[in-house]
């Protein structure tokens, strides 16, 4: 299976993460573990853009955690394991491959890029998304412009959702 994984996972599963819950975090590091151990194929942009939100938001410091492994993993595999598909930057910061739709216009600037890696591979993987409430909030549009989110943290995020 590939998949795109939303900088929020990682984040949960190195336990960096007030909102998440413990089964949230373990079901972070778990999904993690199912890329890393040879089970799925992680898409990237080729503009290095999620890499860069990668390296942004991990590396802690101190005792490194499931998420700093992530990083670290995908470095090394960014050739042999990671699948990369050119996306087109729009002079707004938004991109081409993001959908136009009346429902999506709210959706933050820096979770487009995981959209408009999904929309352009050519097998549509779906996005893994652990505490972001924009994602829930907008998973209807979302849906109906062909893009699947995988929550795997739904009592987190819909609580979340609901505060903001």
């Amino acid at each position: 299976m590939k998949v795109i994984i939303d900088t929020n996972v990682p984040i949960v599963a190195n336990g960096h993460s007030t909102q998440a819950s413990q089964a949230c975090s373990l079901a972070c590091i778990q999904r993690i573990r199912r890329i890393t151990t040879l089970a799925d194929t992680l898409v990237l942009d080729d503009k290095r853009l999620i890499l860069k939100q990668y390296m942004d938001n991990l590396r802690s410091e101190g005792q490194p955690g499931v998420g700093d492994a992530f990083l670290k993993w995908v470095l090394t595999n960014l050739w042999a394991r990671c699948e990369q598909v050119a996306i087109t930057l729009t002079v707004d910061g938004s991109f081409e491959e993001f959908p136009e739709a009346e429902g999506l216009k709210t959706f933050d600037l820096k979770d487009r890029v995981f959209v408009a890696v999904a929309l352009a591979h050519s097998e549509n993987p779906p996005i893994v998304q652990a505490v972001d409430p924009g994602f829930w909030k907008h998973r209807e549009a979302l849906a109906e412009n062909s893009v699947q989110v995988e929550f795997i943290c739904e009592e987190d995020i819909k609580r979340l959702a609901e505060t903001k």
